[in-house]
């Protein structure tokens, strides 16, 4: 066990040492003539620079660093990622107080000073000190309204909310998947249809005639819920489809830049995904074999995000108690998402250390980040669950979305979606439809978080989880997300037969 420092020489040393690195520093960018400083000091300052929100004094340090330590390639790591998730972070906090007060306006028409100090005293109005100055999360308004709707909804848990259309057409949409299930397990309802995607990379992005690299978001074809996929076009016209083993699947292409043109890229496709849904009944009597490869791989932690931390097991094990049956456990699970996180718009996952932590810490998230969650709580509990995502398209709901597949011994994989929930339905199982089916509205690109492409980046990603927008690069780097955009048209087709 190594002893500790006495207070008085730890602070001496850190004093020290950032004195060093402040008088280094400043003679790197006054003569750029130095010896190495202590390069623990180094790494220690500039992380508390970070930590701060010292965005500015990052760079300026980093930038200060690389000529000395240009052969150190772990520091120059650090510098580089630190830098990237200073430019990640501004990008999410991107307002003002004024900003965001005008939109508290808009929202509530008024509100008190003492009502905005509390909203960000229990973190439900989102800032960072950067730089000096707070910054407000681009969408911690709306994130607020959709905070304070659900505390109403705690304390008076028996207020039935009025189905909004969507609820209307998911849960007509439901009754329908469920007459049709019988005992198959088969999918159900197909739904034809025609997607146009386009990615467009910002003009004057990078230099003129330099290559353009773009992953987009191509569907997975193993799946008995999604198949006829079959290119329409793409341009460019030379392109690349990664095969179907990937768990994140892509269509690749390249491109030079044009002076004062945004550089475009399109594909367009079709293909006929179905719905699924397995009766509870069937399901409750299904075990899962310890002994399993499935269980064995499905069942694990997974960094960054899937990690049995003591917050998790103390909650898995308050929110499940003594159950053993997987079903129950699910159940259990996914009621107690459903009461306590509402959604709400996410930082970049990018920037988020542990998201399910996070939403715990937070009590809430987005469909990816409560997925997450329900992940990590059901592995640690002994259910197998994989996640999925792409993208959801039902009629005028066209958005990215994640939810995943829990794995039933006599069934196989059963899909769960926890962000939409239970729905506004009298009918339990109408009610419970999300928890063990989805809607034929889907499109499956990712069997995986974090999977590789081929070909493979060069760079880091824009989002490292997950697989939906796309990725971008060229030879200076990557792309980040305010470079580019992204559209997903729907052409909905004639069902088969008609």
């Amino acid at each position: 066990m190594r002893r500790k420092r006495s207070s008085v020489a730890n602070h001496k040393n850190k004093f020290m040492r950032r004195l060093i690195v402040t008088l280094f520093c400043s003679v790197v960018l006054l003569s750029g003539c130095v010896t190495h400083p202590d390069r623990e000091a180094v790494t220690e300052r500039i992380e508390s620079e970070f930590a701060r929100g010292n965005f500015s004094e990052v760079t300026h340090l980093a930038d200060s660093l690389r000529g000395v330590f240009r052969d150190d390639t772990l520091l120059m790591t650090l510098l580089d990622s630190l830098q990237d998730q200073s430019m990640r972070i501004r990008h999410d906090f991107s307002l003002s107080e004024t900003d965001v007060q005008e939109q508290l306006r808009t929202i509530f028409k008024e509100f008190r000073p003492e009502e905005q100090q509390q909203w960000e005293n229990l973190n439900w109005l989102e800032y960072r000190n950067i730089d000096g100055e707070k910054r407000y999360f681009r969408r911690a308004a709306s994130n607020l309204k959709r905070i304070l709707d659900h505390q109403t909804l705690l304390k008076d848990p028996e207020k039935i909310l009025t189905p909004d259309d969507f609820d209307l057409f998911k849960m007509d949409h439901a009754a329908a998947v469920i007459c049709s299930a019988g005992d198959a397990h088969s999918p159900l309802i197909p739904v034809p249809m025609k997607l146009k995607y386009t990615l467009s990379v910002n003009a004057d992005a990078i230099p003129t005639g330099e290559i353009i690299r773009c992953w987009m978001p191509w569907p997975r074809e193993v799946h008995p819920r999604q198949k006829e996929v079959r290119l329409i076009r793409t341009s460019p016209e030379k392109h690349f489809i990664a095969p179907d083993t990937l768990m994140q699947r892509s269509l690749y292409m390249e491109q030079p830049a044009v002076a004062g043109q945004p550089t475009l890229f399109e594909m367009e496709f079709s293909f006929t995904p179905s719905a699924h849904y397995s009766d509870p009944q069937v399901l409750v009597v299904s075990t899962c074999d310890k002994n399993s490869g499935v269980y064995a791989a499905y069942t694990g932690e997974q960094k960054p995000h899937i990690l049995f931390s003591e917050k998790i097991k103390e909650l898995a094990d308050r929110v499940v108690g003594s159950e053993q049956e997987p079903l129950k456990i699910v159940q259990a699970i996914f009621n107690w998402i459903d009461t306590n996180i509402p959604w709400a718009g996410a930082l970049e996952y990018s920037t988020i250390p542990n998201i399910p932590e996070y939403v715990i810490d937070n009590r809430r998230g987005d469909c990816g980040m409560k997925t997450l969650l329900f992940m990590t709580l059901a592995r640690y509990r002994g259910v197998p669950v994989k996640w999925q995502s792409g993208w959801m398209l039902h009629p005028g709901k066209v958005n990215l979305h994640d939810w995943c597949e829990v794995w039933f011994d006599q069934v196989g994989w059963v899909p769960l979606d926890i962000s939409f929930g239970r729905l506004p339905s009298d009918n339990p199982v109408i009610r419970d439809f999300y928890m063990t089916g989805i809607d034929s509205w889907r499109l499956i690109v990712n069997d995986n978080i974090g999977a590789p492409f081929v070909p493979g980046k060069k760079f880091p990603r824009s989002e490292p989880n997950d697989f939906q927008r796309g990725e971008v690069e060229w030879s200076g780097g990557n792309l980040y997300f305010d470079k580019w955009d992204y559209h997903m048209e729907v052409d909905y087709l004639p069902p088969p037969g008609k």
